[in-house]
Order: C-alpha cells, then sequence, then structure tokens
C-alpha cells in the first residue's frame, strides 16, 4: 500500500506544531519551516478568530552529510559529500489567557517572504491540567529512528485515545546534528513524523512488508524529554562525518585545560562568549536539543535538568547519561576500558572512557538542586512522584554495566617512561546512581523512577516500595541477561563487574498479566525481542501504569496489555 506524503504536495512546514511548556493559562506552540519567511503566528479560539505572532529563530548547527538519509540519498555520499549547513527556522509562539482544564482548537501559519501561506492542519490545545484531571501519559524512550519506533506509535494511538502527554527518557534521535533525523529522514521515521502521524516506514517481518505512520500525538499533547547520550554532540568538525563528530566527546575539564594553554592566541580580549563556544566545541554539546524545545529553564543546568506539575504529577527529569563506549579489549578499540594502541602516544585522540556528561554526585550543582527541589511544597504535596532520566540504576540490559561513574584512567609505561597502555576501570563502590540518587529518592517518597537506554522493558520494585521502570524496547533491543545469558565483559574486569542479572541487587518482576515464555514455558520477567515493541501508560484516573506489546510478525494481530502496577507506595 502506497502511502501519501509527508505532507501534502506543496506544503512548506517541515513540522506540524507541538505544545511545550504549558502553565496555567498559557502554552507554547512550536513548528520548523526551511524558511525564514515574513511572518508566523497561531490561530486560535472556537473560530480561530484569535492570533498570537511567533518569534523565529535559525537552528545553530542543523547539518548534513555523508551518512545522510535525505532527499535524493539512500546511499551513503551520494548528495553530500562532508557536513553541510542546513538552514532550519523555529517559530514559536505562546498562547496566553487560556482557562485551566478547557481545550480549544488552534492552527499555525508561516508566510513566505513572496506572501504565500504555508498553514497546518487543525489541532486543539490546553493549559496545565489542573489537579484532579485525569491523564493519560505515554512512558517512552530510545525512538532513535528504529525501524518499529512509527508502528510502536501507532499502535500507541490505536490503543489509548487520547494521551494527554508524553515523558521521553531520551535517545530521541542517534545523531542531533544531523537535521533530517529530526525531521525528514527518507526512510520514513524520522522523530517529529513518527510522533505526529505522518511517518511512511515500511516494516518487513517474515517477508511481509507493512507500512506504518506512527501516531499523532504532539499537536496536541505536551513532550517532556530528559537529555540522553545520544542527544550529545562530540568536538565539532567542519570535516568529520556527524557520526565520528558524535562520537568523539571528551570531558569538558580537558577542553578547559587546554584552553587555558592558547587563551591568549585565540581570545586577547578574553571575551567569556568565544571562551565558552571554543570550550564547548572542543568537549561536547547538547545545543541541537536545547534550541529545539522549550522546557522550564530555573536549573543551574538550563533545560538540561528541570521540573514540572501536570495535573496530580510532579515530574523530575534529570540529566543522567555518560557516553557509550565498546566493551572491546581488542588493539583498535577506542572503548568502554582502554585506548587504541595507535593513539598511545597522543592524548588528544583519547575518548576517556564512559565518562559522565553532567556531574550528579553530592555536592554537584544538579544534585544541590535536586535535594531542594524533592523538599519544594510542589514535589511533597503531589499525588504521583516521578523521576526521570536516561541512564538505568537498575536493569537486566547492557547498559547497565560497567557502574554509572567516572572511569579512573589507569596509565601502564615501559621502564623507559613510553606508555605501554591507557585502560580505564569503573569502582563498583562509586556508582552514583546506586550509591547516592536512588537512597535520595526513596526517602524524598518518589514512587516511580523511569529511565531507558538498553532498548528493553523489565521492572523492579526496592524493598522500600519505589518502582522502577525501564520501558524503551520500541525498536532494537541489546538483549536482557539473566541466568547463563551473560554481559560482554572482558576478560581481566569480570570479577569487577556483574555478568548476569541486576547489578542493584534486585529482583526483576515477572509481568502480572501475560509475561512472554522462555523456551522451557517460564515465564521471563523482561520483554528484548527485535519483533516485540512496548510501550507503557500511566492513568492518573487510577494510578495504574499499564505495559502493552505488539507483535509486528503479526500486523493484523492484537496489542495485548500484559503488565500493570499501582505506583502509589
Amino acid at each position: 500500500m502506497l502511502l501519501a506524503p509527508l505532507f501534502p504536495v506543496g506544503a512548506g512546514l517541515l513540522t506540524d506544531p507541538f505544545l511545550q511548556l504549558p502553565t496555567a493559562n498559557s502554552v507554547r506552540v512550536v513548528w520548523f519551516t526551511e524558511f525564514a519567511g515574513r511572518e508566523s503566528f497561531v490561530q486560535y479560539g472556537s473560530n480561530l478568530d484569535q492570533t498570537t505572532i511567533a518569534q523565529t529563530t535559525q537552528l545553530s548547527r542543523m547539518r548534513e552529510d555523508q551518512r545522510s538519509r535525505v532527499d535524493n540519498q539512500e546511499e551513503d555520499g551520494q548528495v553530500y559529500t562532508q557536513p553541510t549547513d542546513r538552514p532550519i527556522w523555529r517559530h514559536e509562539a505562546e498562547v496566553q489567557g487560556l482557562t485551566p482544564s478547557q481545550r480549544i482548537p488552534y492552527r499555525v501559519g508561516s508566510m513566505r517572504d513572496n506572501g504565500r501561506m504555508e498553514w497546518s492542519g487543525r489541532y486543539t490545545l490546553a493549559a496545565v491540567p489542573a489537579p484532579g484531571q485525569p491523564l493519560k501519559i505515554l512512558l517512552t524512550s530510545d525512538h532513535q529512528l528504529m525501524p518499529m519506533t512509527p508502528a510502536n506509535l501507532q499502535k500507541v494511538t490505536e490503543t489509548i485515545e487520547p494521551i494527554d502527554a508524553v515523558f521521553l527518557a531520551g535517545d530521541l534521535v542517534n545523531i542531533p546534528d544531523r537535521a533530517s533525523e529530526w525531521f525528514d529522514d527518507n526512510r520514513g521515521g524520522a522523530f517529529f513524523p513518527s510522533l505526529q502521524g505522518r511517518a511512511n516506514r515500511l516494516l518487513e517481518q517474515n517477508g511481509v512488508g507493512t507500512r506504518y505512520r506512527g501516531g499523532k500525538i504532539l499537536q496536541s499533547a505536551p513532550l517532556f524529554p530528559a537529555l540522553g547520550n545520544h542527544e550529545v554532540m562530540g568536538r565539532f568538525s567542519t570535516e568529520l562525518p556527524l557520526n565520528e563528530q558524535y562520537n568523539d566527546p571528551v570531558p569538558i575539564e580537558n577542553a578547559v585545560a587546554l584552553y587555558a594553554k592558547i587563551a591568549a592566541q585565540i581570545n586577547p580580549g578574553n571575551d567569556p562568549a568565544i571562551a565558552q563556544t571554543w570550550i564547548k566545541n572542543h568537549s561536547f554539546n547538547s545545543d541541537t536539543y536545547e534550541e529545539i524545545f522549550s522546557l522550564p529553564n530555573t536549573s543551574p543546568g538550563g533545560e538540561k535538568y528541570y521540573a514540572i506539575t501536570l495535573g496530580d504529577v510532579r515530574l523530575i527529569s534529570l540529566d543522567a547519561c555518560n557516553t557509550w563506549r565498546v566493551p572491546s579489549l581488542e588493539p583498535n578499540a577506542r572503548g568502554r576500558y582502554r585506548e587504541r594502541d595507535v593513539d598511545l602516544s597522543d592524548a588528544n585522540k583519547w575518548g576517556y572512557g564512559q565518562h559522565i556528561f553532567e556531574p550528579i554526585a553530592p555536592g554537584s550543582p544538579q544534585y544541590s538542586w535536586l535535594e531542594a527541589e524533592l523538599n519544594r511544597p510542589e514535589f511533597q504535596q503531589a499525588k504521583y512522584k516521578i523521576v526521570m532520566f536516561h541512564h538505568p540504576p537498575h536493569s537486566l540490559g547492557d547498559n547497565v554495566v560497567p557502574p554509572y561513574t567516572n572511569p579512573t584512567q589507569i596509565i601502564d609505561r615501559f621502564p623507559d617512561g613510553q606508555i605501554k597502555s591507557v585502560r580505564y576501570e569503573y569502582p563498583i563502590g562509586r556508582d552514583y546512581l546506586l550509591r547516592d540518587l536512588m537512597p535520595l529518592l526513596e526517602k524524598a517518597g518518589v514512587q516511580l523512577v523511569f529511565y531507558g537506554h538498553s532498548h528493553l522493558w523489565n521492572r523492579f520494585d526496592s524493598p522500600g516500595g519505589m518502582h522502577f521502570l525501564e520501558s524503551s524496547n520500541v525498536g532494537n533491543t541489546y538483549g536482557a541477561f539473566l541466568g547463563e545469558t551473560r554481559r560482554s565483559i572482558p576478560i581481566g574486569f569480570q570479577p569487577n563487574y556483574v555478568p548476569s542479572g541486576d547489578p542493584g541487587g534486585l529482583t526483576a518482576i515477572v509481568p502480572s498479566i501475560s509475561a512472554l515464555l522462555d523456551e522451557n514455558g517460564k515465564p521471563q520477567p523482561y520483554i528484548a525481542s527485535n519483533e516485540i515493541t512496548v510501550f507503557s501508560i500511566l492513568d492518573t484516573a487510577t494510578g495504574l501504569v499499564s505495559s502493552y506489546r505488539f507483535d509486528a510478525r503479526q500486523p493484523e494481530g492484537d496489542v495485548v496489555r500484559f503488565d500493570e502496577f499501582q505506583i502509589v507506595r
């Protein structure tokens, strides 16, 4: 079956509008175009008879490159032979004077320089939900243009209607500065089309091809993401492919030290803006993520971590992610546990293991902010207290090992002082999530900790009744490790890290309604599949978190509710 293009022929909006940052009497409306235009605005009201003008800004780091899949480029390098700037404009208008719990129609328009208007369809918006208003909130993660993501989101909207908000625990795309991954990847599964019902992704299972649209969600439901490692770009380059730039972050203190050595030459006027940009371009940044979304901006980390109230829910979204490195010990591996042999004489080429982007240990700005946030009346008086971040504290997945801590660098040398090896270890007792964060959240009465990163579904309960949910199997999986199934821990490191089960010591819970069975007919406490996709819904009317699965090998099959639990402790 041939589906229509993402927008009708001649339409000029790059995305449908989506909702951000609702307050008691307002909400932001955001959309994107490939032209600045004369003017952009939102029309709203029962007769669309009210108008608010949008502010227009250009995204600063949007590019395409050899590996983009956009327009006519279906193979590497067909159109783009190096990173190339792609001009994309963001339009944001704040609709004010709203009545709590009242939903009204709206549409957006952008006028081209030649006077031609480009319109969206008509959708509905609302202010922040009032306490007591029942909500259905989608809990999702790790979309990353995975083949099953549009199928997953289509089944969400076919099963649950309406979706009132989306909590997305990181890894929205793969390469954050690659524009087409957000807007118009020609394989049909870019981020916004998938969440706006405009995807066009062919999914082949057992020789049968089915096209999926995704779900029309964001046009009327605000999105609240958390930073994942795939929202962070490494060192900036005008020449290296974007994948290489993404995989090349280094700790910020390295960039600061290097800048101090050459500051007089590159910034003789000691301009703080020049210094900040140089350090960012030589370490890592999440600029694209922060430019695309409008999130609360009152923490020391700005939009990177925040808190917000939606109806009866107080959500705290943290920045807990690190760079991902391969677990290999091969000589050519710039990995979790070692540097490449060919790089040993040039520290500028080192990867520094799986270093953490934003500190979260006690005494850090983020930890201190979180302590204060947990003591605020907005949190303490909330009926539902939820904390979301990307990296798993408890998991059967692969990415929970090694511990969440900055690596300890060990340099071995030959007798003449020449470097023999550079390796990294991660002390188990220094896991910031398990040692510091979880006791703090438990004591504060957090009911649900939601996260992703390993592309599976599993959940846990602490002895005190705090719930943990990892619901990130929307596409490919990195597997689950239980019993005789072992993680990839290199020889020499195996005594230090947990090869199977949850390194945090909790027992994974078997789904409460309809668990999948292993080859011996035993119920599995997880879903880790390349054919079965999972989504979870929080219903604030009941306090239930329900998880659903869809077997893409049976496109006409039913969506199965396989687990539910009450988040009230």
